[in-house]
């Protein structure tokens, strides 16, 4: 019997007082709107290792997990097919902001300016502001 099992991926918050980091996707689908940075967790590779790797391919910077910020597993999220997705909100340790790898553009949005994002991370990001109310 072969299973089918949804992909695993991660993503990254990265504030700036009210400013969000995104990254302008490279590849399909979304290709050139604007995204959260984050990716497909490697095998074995731990989802903390993942996010620290991704976003040092795509912004250029080195960041430590603050806290996880949630999971986001709807079957429709990506067309790719099933993803989940672990959040983490990230604390900038090192590193000059740059984009690399997926990432054709990197900077720091207001959360009150956002462009057209890709995937699910309009809901995501609405999720963050309304925790941050709290």
């Amino acid at each position: 019997m072969k299973y089918r099992n949804p992909s695993l991926t991660v993503d990254g918050i990265l504030m700036k007082s009210d400013k969000i980091l995104l990254i302008k996707r490279r590849n399909d689908p979304f290709k050139d709107m604007w995204a959260l940075p984050g990716g497909f967790v490697d095998y074995d590779e731990t989802t903390e290792d993942a996010i620290k790797r991704e976003m040092k391919e795509e912004t250029g910077l080195i960041c430590d997990i603050a806290d996880l910020f949630g999971v986001y597993s709807d079957p429709n999220r990506d067309p790719r097919g099933h993803t989940v997705s672990i959040i983490y909100d990230l604390i900038k340790k090192d590193g000059v902001l740059q984009s690399g790898d997926d990432a054709t553009d990197v900077k720091f949005f207001p959360l009150s300016n956002l462009p057209p994002l890709a995937f699910d991370h309009d809901n995501i990001i609405l999720d963050k502001m309304e925790r941050n109310k709290k």
